[in-house]
């Protein structure tokens, strides 16, 4: 049975899951009605953060050009430019005993590729959700619909999974950010330049 989560809601995932090992994180979205000649490219990422919630150079993000994090236990499944169609638009894999016990948490976001020059922003985006599947039932244990409570932002935080003693959690965010992928590397301590 799937859970659905409000935004700011944590939940345990290993241990009200105990096989859960490896998850499947699913993003969809969808774009309202727009005539702005441009097709919306939305992009997850994965940001894998140290205990100062940081993360320390490109083997600590995954997103489109770094389909891998630096020891393979994150992995984006690869980037879907157009978003049509139904479900998972994009996703990342998460193999939860691989990810080394110096990563306290993996920020999930999403960003619109060159939303400045496109002017598209997430008001213009609607049904957005992210789900957590275990990969190895192919059963959805969790869910988070983001609502329509943006305008102006560029880029959202979506959750967060983080260690707990030996568990892993999650945390729905939702939280916006102007400024697209480059104010979510500040935010988490990366130049992406």
């Amino acid at each position: 049975m799937t859970i659905s989560l409000s935004k700011g809601q944590r939940i345990d995932l290993t241990k009200t899951n105990p096989g859960l090992s490896k998850a499947i994180i699913g993003l969809g979205w969808d774009t309202n009605k727009y005539s702005g000649g441009h097709s919306f490219d939305l992009d997850a990422c994965a940001f894998l953060l140290h205990a100062d919630g940081k993360a320390k150079g490109i083997e600590d993000f995954v997103f489109y050009n770094n389909l891998k994090s630096g020891n393979g236990s994150v992995e984006h499944t690869g980037d879907n430019r157009t978003g049509d169609g139904d479900g998972d638009d994009e996703q990342i894999k998460v193999d939860l005993r691989e990810v080394p016990p110096h990563i306290h948490r993996i920020g999930i976001t999403v960003t619109i590729h060159d939303a400045q020059a496109r002017g598209q922003n997430f008001g213009q985006v609607s049904n957005a959700f992210v789900r957590v599947v275990d990969e190895l039932t192919e059963q959805e244990v969790l869910r988070y619909d983001l609502g329509e409570d943006f305008s102006i932002e560029t880029a959202v935080v979506i959750c967060e999974l983080y260690r707990h003693g030996q568990d892993w959690k999650f945390q729905a965010i939702g939280s916006g950010f102007s400024g697209g992928l480059q104010a979510l590397c500040n935010n988490y301590g990366l130049d992406a330049e």
